[in-house]
């Protein structure tokens, strides 16, 4: 390797965490090979973003035939056909009343597209988030993030007119906790929406409130599954106080939890979408979707950017919608993803350090704890994490406490390569248990 790319690494090192200490050279389909040609099974997906696999031959040929024709078209000069083709592609996946489109390149900017239209729709100005949610590192996304300091750390003050709820984490809700014959996931808590409704009692008035913004299953925060009722719930409080609901599926989108979209497992609307991540398979894209009265009482031409609804990355996401309709991603998600969660249960049978295993399809958590106790233990979660990566398995943790393993493989993984997988992390489980 030259100095001058030692150099580099180096230089990028002081300033990024990264997962693994070589360079990535190439990846297909559920697999990465390093400059070594070392190979590993990531079940990263680039954080969520790769659900079609790495370079699927379609999603590479219409990055190809596009920029062949031209790489940049901005949106605000003129309409482009490969966007009108994602919108048309996307009417089909996302709710008939969710019909109004705006793109941008990430999803930070998606998610202030959002807040920024709830605000002007309303004409109220305060958002209500939850604890241990994650929606950007923006200054405003900054604001709505409540997952860990290290994002807001030393950048305050920030946004004001954001008020957080907690999450339906029903693995550690104090009622459930203290209770777990009455209370707990299969049983009927409100916990988390009477402290919503004391919110707008105590401290954000409903008719100062413009939204509710949510992640269906929590990602940084912890892969958390809430129950049904939960999202059913602020659906219900929404609509009681004209606010709006904004769902942001940035990780969980695009065939993830086996659903298109992880809302649609409780059988609600959302007054605004939030999509990003798997939309394009990996090149920078976002959107949000939401009803026409919705869009036509704002005006979103104070938000955008330049590359925003890029002309590649819109035909990349066409290509990426239909590898997922015509090749049957999402019910291979629903399918594996049972496998997975059973295989994880069995294991924690057998490792007490296994505390809670939860997920939807292709996103699941093993959250680590003291054997015997609900501690968060994240130093089993790392040696875990590293001992796979070890035998050529790529996992990533998060959660508040960095004490959660998350499973996002590609969704073109077969029942084989899943297999493979779990056997390597059974095996860094019991190594790591001497």
């Amino acid at each position: 390797m030259p100095n001058n790319l030692k150099s580099s690494i180096l230089h990028v090192s002081s300033a990024l965490p990264h997962l693994l200490e070589t360079i990535i050279a190439r990846g297909e389909g559920t697999y990465v090979w390093d400059q070594m040609d070392h190979r590993y099974l990531d079940f990263t997906s680039g954080i969520g973003v790769t659900n079609t696999g790495h370079c699927h031959p379609r999603v590479v040929a219409a990055i190809q035939e596009q920029a062949g024709f031209m790489l940049h078209a901005q949106q605000n000069i003129a309409y482009h056909e490969p966007m009108l083709r994602l919108i048309g592609a996307l009417r089909e996946v996302v709710p008939s009343q969710l019909d109004s489109f705006f793109f941008a390149n990430c999803g930070a900017e998606a998610v202030e597209a959002a807040v920024k239209l709830s605000r002007q729709a309303t004409g109220r100005t305060n958002i209500i988030a939850f604890q241990r949610g994650f929606h950007g590192r923006t200054v405003g996304t900054m604001s709505l993030t409540a997952s860990k300091t290290i994002y807001r750390a030393g950048y305050q003050p920030l946004m004001s007119g954001v008020f957080f709820a907690p999450y339906a984490y029903c693995y550690r809700c104090p009622k459930a906790e203290a209770n777990p014959d009455q209370y707990g996931f299969d049983r009927d808590c409100t916990w988390a929406l009477d402290q919503v409704r004391f919110l707008l009692k105590s401290q954000t008035s409903p008719t100062e409130t413009a939204a509710i913004l949510v992640e269906p299953v929590l990602g940084e925060g912890g892969y958390i599954v809430p129950p049904v009722r939960f999202l059913q719930g602020l659906r219900k409080i929404c609509d009681e106080y004209g606010m709006l609901l904004i769902v942001d599926e940035i990780q969980s989108g695009f065939g993830r939890t086996g659903r298109f979209f992880a809302f649609e497992h409780s059988d609600i609307v959302p007054d605004i979408l939030v999509m990003s991540k798997g939309i394009a398979s990996g090149l920078p894209l976002s959107g949000i979707a939401t009803r026409r009265e919705v869009m036509d009482a704002s005006s979103l031409g104070s938000h955008g950017g330049t590359y925003g609804g890029n002309i590649v990355s819109c035909a990349a996401a066409v290509a990426t919608i239909r590898v997922l309709q015509e090749e049957k991603l999402v019910q291979n998600a629903a399918k594996l993803g049972s496998k997975l969660l059973t295989r994880l249960r069995e294991l924690q049978n057998r490792h007490p350090t296994m505390g809670d295993v939860r997920g939807l399809g292709l996103m699941a958590g093993v959250e680590f704890v003291r054997p015997g106790t609900r501690i968060p233990d994240k130093d089993r979660a790392k040696a875990v994490q590293n001992t796979c990566i070890e035998g050529g398995l790529l996992l990533l943790t998060c959660g508040t406490d960095n004490n959660v393993i998350r499973w996002i493989p590609p969704l073109v993984i077969n029942q084989e390569q899943l297999y493979d997988a779990l056997n390597i992390f059974e095996k860094a489980l019991d190594k790591t248990s001497n």
